[in-house]
């Protein structure tokens, strides 16, 4: 018996650190989303739809994509921006919302997880965000100008256009990884449930879709603090046979404690 107890043991052992490392997979598209957007205290907000490593980098820029596919002429334009984000020593967990400030001030731009910086690309010194219609994407790399993957996108020029950045190639899909203000809008942040889905990846479709946000068109909003909320998910109920394991384990050890007080 204890012998079959300690390969039990193993195998749950070895179960969670295969858990440990699907958690620990590379971000792809829709594992992040904008949930704010302000071209008027130039910062944005995104959540994390998966969890993400401890030290990992990711970049934004506000440059257009040309619409080719990345490794066969894919690229930004130049004339704008680039800030690159290391999220810092401590993974952060999925339903996590960060904040970037301040972007456009090179003194007091911030992250409230992790440190922002600039990027410094010739050509792209244009720090702040166009109250006349930008897209800002997000994207992992080998580089800050060269994407491996896009994660999320956020425009508000009324759609992904060849003026002011593309879709096209990107991977992402506008209402499910990425998102269309109004044109011009200056302002605009997800205000729909934070606690209603079983799972991160259910919230994809929703924050994406800018009926469930406030969309403020023209206005004044650079002292307008958003929403940092985090978001959660309901607890879902462990399968059938997952029960039947576990109480099986427990009369397994209960049996071993009585074999043993004898």
């Amino acid at each position: 018996m204890p012998g079959y107890l300690s390969r039990v043991s193993i195998a749950l052992a070895a179960a969670t650190l295969s858990i440990a490392a699907a958690n620990a997979a590379t971000l792809n598209a829709g594992d992040i989303a904008f949930t704010a957007f302000n071209a008027d205290e130039d910062g944005w907000l995104i959540v994390a739809l998966a969890g993400i490593d401890a030290n990992t980098t990711l970049y934004f820029t506000d440059n257009e994509w040309n619409g080719s596919a990345i490794g066969s002429g894919g690229a930004f334009n130049t004339g704008e921006s680039y800030h690159q984000w290391v999220s810092g020593g401590a993974a952060i967990e999925a339903g996590t919302v960060i904040r970037f400030s301040h972007i456009d001030n090179a003194t007091t731009l911030a992250a409230s997880i992790g440190t922002l910086t600039r990027g410094s690309v010739s050509g792209s010194s244009n720090f702040g965000m166009s109250q006349d219609g930008d897209t800002i994407y997000a994207y992992r790399g080998s580089s800050i100008t060269s994407p491996d993957a896009f994660l999320a996108a956020v425009s508000s020029a009324g759609s992904f256009n060849a003026t002011d950045g593309l879709l096209t190639a990107t991977g992402l899909v506008e209402g499910t990884t990425a998102l269309t203000l109004s044109t011009d809008s200056d302002f605009g942040q997800y205000t729909g449930s934070r606690s209603n889905q079983s799972t991160f990846a259910g919230y994809r479709s929703l924050v994406n879709n800018v009926a469930n946000w406030n969309d403020g068109g023209d206005g004044s909003y650079a002292s307008v603090v958003p929403n940092t909320t985090a978001f959660t998910v309901a607890p879902v109920p462990l399968p059938a046979a997952a029960w039947l394991m576990l109480s099986g384990i427990g009369g397994l050890l209960g049996f071993a404690r009585r074999r043993r007080a004898a």
